[in-house]
């Protein structure tokens, strides 16, 4: 027997249940996984209060890292002892589980379990945007919302390195300050300044070419007032609420813009491109690029106090379970 945390049914924070679960042997493809780490991550709530549903009971969480206990049938890659580490596969929120080994990825000698953990899917999210979605080049000037969250820490770092100039929204003086000790060039406190007459005033009212907003409702719109003509607005999550349905005229009156609604499980839908998105960012992690900052870090039977941090902004940067 192990241990998880289980939703019987959506809602709050309180929904989230410690309890005992059976584990079978892992089947064709799969692998048995002791975890070491586990991350937490904002898409977690929205299968908590059912913004994305999940049948149910669910066992939460799409981060994690760990030790392969056990190998199925048909798996050749992965031994017995190997450190792993993933994103995407949903029931993270325990002390073991079987995981598809298509999804696991090797960790190397220099990345720890715990920045594994805490990686991965911010990490890696972080690639696709800066990447693939938008290319950052050197000379660029970008906007990326959430600046001092998981994702907006590496953003902001990567992209610092390929040569961006980086804009940052944030909600307090403390989470500037983070934002711009992590590559942030201009950090914008958004409970007392406007994002879009900042960006016009740093820009010289030139705008950006792209926009990445994880926010949602309160930012989209305004997001759509930065761009440059023919830019793009990359929205990858809606903390803020669900930004429900857009008038394809105001892009044109806009300038031509371009909106796209990208998630990692497309751009890591492929194992090839699984493998390069995770090497690429061992890479700049290794070349001390991207730092792995790990912030809080919460028991897992507390996953409920953690929700209830996360969602009132209290956290920043990446934060991990340990079990």
């Amino acid at each position: 027997m192990t241990h998880a945390i289980r939703m019987h049914q959506a809602g709050g924070p309180e929904v989230l249940k410690w309890e005992e679960v059976q584990l079978a042997k892992p089947g064709p493809g799969e692998v048995r996984l002791r975890h070491t780490a586990i991350g937490l991550n904002y898409i977690d709530t929205y299968h908590r209060s059912g913004l994305y549903p999940v049948p149910l009971p669910a066992t939460l969480g799409t981060e994690g890292a760990g030790v392969v206990e056990e190998v199925g049938a048909n798996v050749t890659d992965l031994k017995v002892g190997d450190r792993v580490a993933y994103a995407g596969a949903i029931g993270s929120y325990a002390e073991a589980r079987n995981a598809p080994a298509d999804r696991l990825v090797k960790l190397p000698a220099g990345v720890t379990d715990q920045q594994g953990a805490a990686m991965m899917l911010k990490g890696m999210t972080a690639q696709y945007l800066i990447r693939r979605t938008y290319r950052v080049k050197a000379g660029d000037t970008i906007l990326f919302h959430a600046a001092a969250g998981g994702v907006g820490l590496i953003a902001c770092q990567w992209a610092k390195h390929l040569g961006a100039t980086v804009i940052g929204t944030v909600s307090s003086d403390e989470k500037a300050s983070l934002a711009k000790k992590h590559g942030c060039d201009h950090p914008i406190v958004t409970t007392r300044e406007d994002f879009v007459a900042r960006v016009a005033d740093i820009t010289g009212g030139k705008k950006l070419p792209v926009v990445y907003d994880s926010i949602g409702k309160d930012t989209f719109p305004k997001s759509l007032d930065c761009l440059q003509p023919f830019g793009l607005l990359a929205s990858f999550g809606q903390s803020s609420g669900s930004i429900g349905p857009v008038d394809l005229g105001v892009l044109a009156a806009k300038g031509s813009l371009y909106v796209t609604r990208p998630t990692l499980n497309t751009y890591a839908a492929k194992r090839e491109d699984l493998l390069a998105s995770a090497n690429e960012l061992f890479d700049v992690v290794a070349k001390g690029a991207v730092k792995i900052e790990i912030n809080q870090t919460y028991a897992l039977k507390d996953a409920a106090q953690a929700h209830r941090d996360l969602e009132g902004r209290k956290t920043t940067g990446s934060t991990i379970f340990t079990v």
